[in-house]
């Protein structure tokens, strides 16, 4: 009796730890193809894209600078193109990707400087590549990832580690809504841990185009965690607001994604 009891009570254990072994690898799985659809989602490899951003710079005791721009992107073939259209004194200014680089066009000496995706646009808290394209399921490992609530939101924390090293940030945090992939929320942390930059995109608008329907955030607000000023004996950190209006998803003409499109624009 003593004997079988032995034995039962060993399968019943190797039993519970193949169904550990399974609900640890579902639950792996699930995350990763949720991390998959977050980074699919910003992305738009089947046609272009073109939106106009509105860019409000939030220096505390400074006050605030607004830059209204032009958005042309063909992610098939990475390449995107931003044309400054305001203020008046930054207008005709240029941004390029394309093979590889990134070129910024200013029409007043009619030169292209060689620039990068850690480069900060206009001066602001965004980087270049806040604009593209977030390879989020490529270019990081999965350190953790637990359900959380965020406001009303039921997400996902993706705790992230970069497995290469052209990234902007080598950690992430990631809140990621369940029921859609969408990112709700981002963190850039230094190799140490410290918080660099925080992200929320409390919305998203939904544009249908040619039978698919698309996600583009209709704002996103970044805090620079390092560049800051104490007023009224607290630090107050830099903000950035971007605003996404007139999402249109119609091909774009290839010269678009060109230089002389830069210069002919900036004349």
């Amino acid at each position: 009796m003593k004997k079988k009891f032995t034995i039962s009570f060993f399968v019943l254990m190797l039993c519970g730890g193949v169904l550990v072994s399974t609900l640890i690898a579902q639950t792996t799985q699930s995350s990763e193809e949720l991390l998959k659809l977050a980074q699919d989602n910003t992305a738009f490899f089947d046609t272009d894209f073109s939106g106009r951003y509105t860019v409000v710079q939030d220096k505390p005791g400074e006050g605030k600078s607004l830059t209204e721009a032009i958005m042309y992107r063909r992610d098939k073939t990475n390449q995107w193109t931003i044309l400054v259209t305001g203020p008046a004194n930054e207008k005709g200014k240029g941004y390029l990707q394309s093979a590889g680089s990134i070129w910024f066009y200013d029409p007043s000496d009619k030169r292209f400087t060689f620039t990068s995706a850690k480069d900060k646009f206009q001066n602001t808290n965004a980087n270049n590549s806040d604009f593209a394209p977030q390879y989020y399921y490529r270019d990081y490992s999965i350190e953790s990832a637990e359900r959380v609530k965020l406001g009303n939101y039921n997400c996902v924390l993706f705790d992230l580690v970069a497995k290469v090293e052209s990234v902007d940030y080598p950690r992430l945090k990631l809140w990621v809504t369940e029921n859609d992939g969408l990112v709700r929320k981002k963190e850039d942390y230094s190799l140490s841990g410290q918080l660099l930059r925080s992200t929320a995109v409390p919305s998203y608008q939904v544009v249908e185009y040619a039978g698919k329907k698309y996600s583009v955030p209709v704002s996103m607000l970044i805090m620079d965690n390092l560049r800051g000023k104490r007023i009224g004996g607290k630090i107050q950190y830099e903000r950035t607001q971007i605003s996404i209006s007139n999402v249109s998803f119609s091909k774009v003409d290839d010269i678009v994604y060109t230089k002389p499109y830069l210069e002919m624009m900036g004349d």
